[in-house]
């Protein structure tokens, strides 16, 4: 299947710093592709251009096998954008931002009504349809921007860091309705510094960092690139013993006693926990219980940006 969106040799330089360095990649049709990245990687920029708010130096965007400059109207016109910062209209009522920012789209008579019975919907702002955007809450004003942004029903919906500083419960209901989007067949662009919603919503992920791409696939295949794993076996007793014998065992990098856990680094692909096991038997140790623990997507992050503080 051709992709949505393809972006080859990508290039952007502000004054003599380059800040986008010949990226490629594609958007599939109907997928959530998480772009992630420390500040200053580059992602906003790199959305922006792809939506057409700013130029590039060199390189191409194409929509659906064509160059979106070829036909920029009919591209905007089926892309959505949710902003980082809120863009609506305080004084007017929810339902009234919707259908302004639905007929900049084009949309008139039926169908603006039903994409505004569909963004509220969405949303689960129809019962609060008549309130006035300045009486909202955060997490309210946050789904209403996404609101705006949905009633076309674009084949691109675009989110720049949509659930920043919302409560649980507004950041569970849009992390469903971006499911339920998704499943209903839109295409959705995704950015965050949240790493438990790329692994709750995510079909495919990148990485960038430094104006370049450093990672792609899907958190499971980044999830294997930090190539350890943690064996944690908890004993019955939490009496002292040498570990020394542990590191005759291949593949083990780590050991060390927690109370009465014993936890073992190893490198992943390396079937060792019957060795493991078998020493604590020697030792004379109760097993209670045995879990293996990959390395989450925030430890995989971190190990491939840098540990460091960005400005």
């Amino acid at each position: 299947m051709q992709p949505l969106i393809e972006v080859r040799h990508l290039e952007k330089s502000y004054q003599a710093k380059q800040v986008i360095q010949g990226i490629s990649f594609e958007i599939k049709q109907g997928e959530i592709l998480c772009l992630l990245g420390p500040n200053g990687a580059a992602k906003s920029t790199t959305i922006n251009i792809i939506c057409g708010a700013l130029g590039y130096d060199s390189g191409e965007i194409l929509y659906q096998g064509k160059p979106i400059e070829k036909n920029i109207k009919g591209f905007k016109e089926k892309l959505g954008m949710v902003p980082q910062d809120l863009a609506l209209y305080e004084d007017l009522t929810a339902e009234q931002n919707i259908r302004f920012f639905a007929s900049l789209y084009g949309l008139k008579g039926t169908a603006l009504a039903e994409g505004i019975e569909f963004a509220l919907h969405s949303v689960g702002l129809t019962a609060h349809r008549k309130e006035k955007a300045n009486t909202f809450s955060g997490g309210m004003k946050r789904r209403l921007n996404i609101a705006c942004a949905i009633a076309h029903q674009p084949k691109l919906l675009i989110m720049d860091e949509p659930t920043v500083g919302i409560d649980p419960q507004s950041r569970n209901h849009i992390l469903a309705a971006i499911r339920k989007m998704q499943k209903n067949g839109m295409t959705i662009l995704y950015t965050t510094h949240y790493m438990e919603e790329v692994e709750e919503i995510s079909t495919r992920i990148i990485i960038m960092d430094h104006g370049k791409m450093i990672a792609e696939g899907t958190k499971e295949s980044l999830k294997a690139l930090s190539g350890e794993k943690n064996i944690v076996i908890e004993l019955a007793t939490s009496t002292v013993f040498s570990l020394d014998d542990f590191y005759h065992i291949e593949g083990l990098k780590e050991v060390k006693m927690e109370k009465q856990q014993l936890i073992a680094t190893t490198i992943q692909g390396v079937e060792n926990l019957d060795k493991i096991i078998s020493v604590l038997i020697q030792l004379n140790q109760k097993i209670q219980n045995v879990e293996i623990q990959s390395n989450n997507l925030e430890t995989v992050f971190l190990d491939l940006t840098g540990r460091s503080l960005r400005d």
